[in-house]
């Protein structure tokens, strides 16, 4: 059992940066593919970035490539998502996810990921 707790939400202007970070408790963390996804108000969650279990690949949704980048530390069962130029469509619940496949993480949806957190609100203003 892997339980993912995410912090590092809060609000930030236009242009602005924040890390999101993911704590994942147990022993095999490294074995887990590890990925990002958003809610904002009114909508469907959405893909955001996901890295494979070593750290070595990573994608990421068209919108957010060159702004976001995702990160792992295997040493401290934890994951991050460092987001720059933050732009006001940008605000949402952030969730963090963890599975066995990295490409389930990236085609489906975040329900179907082996674990998953609750989340953490980021708002950017105008």
């Amino acid at each position: 059992q892997v339980q993912l707790v995410e912090s590092g939400g809060g609000v930030v202007q236009a242009g602005g940066s924040l890390r999101l970070s993911c704590a994942a408790s147990g022993r095999t963390f490294s074995s887990y593919a590890m990925a990002w996804y958003r809610q904002a108000p009114g909508k469907a969650y959405e893909f955001v970035a996901a890295i494979s279990g070593s750290g070595d690949d990573t994608y990421y949704q068209d919108s957010v490539k060159g702004r976001f980048t995702i990160s792992r530390d295997n040493a401290k069962n934890t994951a991050y998502l460092q987001m720059n130029s933050l732009k006001p469509e940008d605000t949402a619940v952030y969730s963090c996810a963890a599975d066995s496949s990295m490409d389930r993480l990236i085609l489906t949806h975040i329900g179907d990921a082996d674990y998953r957190g609750k989340g953490t609100l980021v708002t950017v203003s105008t």
